[in-house]
């Protein structure tokens, strides 16, 4: 047994290590591939008919970016995915793709899975010790909830002043752009959390 946890760490190591230091076209090639993993999962998609936000499982390519690639190539990932879906592929929510849908309602939200891929990326390729679940919990926790929901909620207020002609009060961007997400997100932030407990040294 321990000879099996013993071999597990080692591989978990230096698989780890080698992503760290592979050449650079390599990293390019794999944040490619995060940004496709981004868009598989941003089509599983729970849409609500009072909301202009569908709930949707990208943010989980966005956190598992940042702990594979690290801050640089973890963000690029992300921007690669939102400028991918701009020149036509259709892996936004719901298959769907362009320019006018990266500038509507989840305009903010796209750009905070960049701010979010790169602060866990940040603390994934530095920090041995914050790659331990409950300590990965937490940043993800402030990554989704910080990273993702401040811009997204920003932007959110823009589009509806936009399309309506007043901002939202308080309570009905709250209801609107955090509120109906909450509990999938703690659920996301689990499962990276748990990656990068299985899926990295400590």
């Amino acid at each position: 047994m321990n000879i099996n946890i013993d071999s597990y760490c080692y591989i978990r190591e230096n698989v780890f290590e080698k992503i760290q230091r592979t050449k650079t076209v390599d990293k390019i090639v794999m944040a490619i591939l995060m940004a496709f993993l981004t868009g598989i999962l941003a089509q599983i998609v729970l849409p609500l008919p009072w909301i202009p936000v569908p709930i949707t499982g990208q943010t989980l390519g966005a956190l598992a970016s940042g702990l594979f690639l690290g801050k640089r190539y973890g963000a690029l990932s992300q921007i690669m995915y939102i400028l991918g879906g701009v020149v036509g592929i259709a892996w936004y929510g719901e298959m769907t793709s362009g320019l006018d849908i990266l500038l509507g309602s989840t305009f903010g939200y796209f750009i905070g899975l960049v701010l979010a891929a790169a602060l866990i990326g940040h603390f994934a390729e530095k920090y041995s010790e914050s790659r331990k679940f409950k300590k990965m919990f937490v940043l993800m926790s402030i990554a989704n909830f910080g990273c993702v929901y401040i811009p997204g909620l920003i932007g959110l207020t823009v589009w509806m002043y936009s399309t309506q002609g007043a901002f939202p009060d308080i309570i009905t961007l709250f209801m609107m752009g955090l509120a109906p997400f909450i509990i999938g997100d703690i659920f996301k932030i689990g499962i990276a959390a748990g990656i990068s407990k299985v899926g990295l040294p400590k």
